[in-house]
């Protein structure tokens, strides 16, 4: 009984395997079969079977050193953290320079009224650019100073 039991189970098993069909109709409507008759003209989706094993285990990082690992001294640390902080503040001087133009020529542009200007909107558009020119100086001095108080 056993054995017949066991073969009748043995046929069914290909039974259970379906394939899938991804259809999309004219509209663009995506609708799914597994009934053959309806997948004409219709992609099949035969997915590989799911991947159980477990991840091969990563061994835990050593706390020490390694002999090869590169070092610098203290002092050849300091020697670069000064030159990186002279960089920094050569930057933010040249930074702060830029954004003093940029005010200059957004003042001087306030100032000029074109007679095309009647409508507010446009004389928004054309001191636009002065703006932004004058906005990004602000953020990059608002960066540099930020980097120069993270430099040891």
């Amino acid at each position: 009984m056993k054995t017949w039991l066991l073969i009748i189970m043995a046929c069914m098993v290909p039974l259970a395997h379906a394939e899938m069909w991804k259809c999309e109709d004219q509209d663009g409507k995506t609708r799914y079969t597994n009934v053959k008759a309806d997948a004409k003209g219709c992609k099949s989706l035969n997915l590989d079977p799911i991947n159980t094993t477990p991840p091969p285990k990563v061994p835990a990082p050593s706390q020490s050193k390694s002999v090869n690992f590169p070092s610098v001294d203290n002092d050849t640390q300091k020697q670069r953290d000064a030159g990186r902080r002279r960089i920094l503040d050569q930057e933010l001087a040249l930074e702060q320079q830029q954004f003093e133009i940029a005010k200059r020529a957004l003042a001087e542009q306030q100032e000029i009224r074109l007679g095309s200007e009647k409508n507010p909107v446009r004389m928004q558009e054309r001191l636009r650019p002065f703006e932004d020119r004058v906005k990004l100086h602000e953020n990059n001095i608002e960066s540099l100073r930020k980097e120069i108080a993270n430099v040891r």
